[in-house]
């Protein structure tokens, strides 16, 4: 995304894009069901527990992993392969995301730095900053060319400038612009949408949209499947309107989803069954 023109505010301007408005409110109407059901009065927590387990099976899914939801529950040994190392990263992401919070609006590039150390959980020169030039990303699910050095950042410290700013944009443009940035950019050697989908979590938390974090939008993403995923990816990228368009509802749609998820599992603790 170019974070320079004419307009002050670019996010909020991507908040007046076709069909944008409408999707804010979708989600918001969305959100609301899940904070008004009985149950998050009495047990948010059980909820909130939930929802950052089956947040991180999705986001697993996304990038390679995909485990059933109780393969995820059961296991504790999460490193004895790719696949288990990634389910393993996805699990410390969403137990890390919520310790950054007050971090985020004023540092995002060290809350970001510090998620690709948390994600990576490896001692590496390259881990927790942005690579360099000549070093290659291991993002073998994203075929998009990855932008060289330089631009990843000036692009990087173009999203920092515009969190740091803030923004009268809807909290859901905001996340959809850092994830969609973030998948764009690759900062890191590795691990770059694991990290996208756990920054777009923080945004949607920390926004006060989903303050209890049961609205997991990575349930959303994997349930629309990858190739939408990608496919709405392509959109961002192009950085026409249309393209813009497309994929915050195609965030928004995920955040939806994630709701319906935790709506589900607030009925299924209502009957007893969960």
């Amino acid at each position: 995304m170019s974070t320079t023109g004419a307009t002050a505010d670019p996010l909020a301007a991507l908040g007046s894009l076709p069909g944008v408005s409408d999707s804010v409110e979708s989600v918001r109407k969305a959100v609301d069901r899940v904070y008004g059901h009985r149950i998050m009065r009495r047990r948010s927590t059980a909820i909130t527990s939930e929802a950052a387990l089956r947040a991180s099976r999705g986001s697993a899914a996304l990038s390679g992993a995909d485990w059933a939801l109780e393969e995820v529950r059961r296991r504790s040994d999460f490193g004895a392969d790719d696949e288990a190392r990634t389910v393993g990263a996805a699990l410390r992401l969403a137990a890390e995301a919520g310790q950054l919070l007050s971090v985020w609006r004023q540092s995002p590039l060290r809350v970001l730095a510090r998620l690709h150390v948390v994600a990576a959980a490896e001692a590496d020169d390259a881990v927790g900053r942005p690579r360099r030039a000549g070093e290659a990303v291991r993002e073998p699910l994203i075929e998009l060319p990855a932008p060289g050095a330089d631009e990843v950042s000036g692009r990087l410290d173009g999203l920092a400038e515009l969190i740091v700013a803030g923004s009268s944009a809807p909290a859901l443009v905001t996340a959809a612009v850092v994830h969609g940035e973030l998948l764009a950019l690759r900062p890191f050697v590795s691990h770059n949408a694991l990290v996208a989908r756990a920054a777009e979590r923080i945004v949607l938390i920390g926004s006060g949209l989903d303050p209890k974090a049961v609205c997991p939008s990575e349930v959303g993403h994997a349930e629309l499947g990858r190739a939408a995923y990608l496919a709405a990816l392509d959109g961002y990228v192009s950085g026409t309107p249309d393209g813009m368009a497309a994929w915050i509802a195609h965030c928004g749609r995920a955040v939806e989803l994630g709701a319906r998820e935790s709506t589900a599992v607030c009925e299924a603790l209502q009957r007893g069954a969960a």
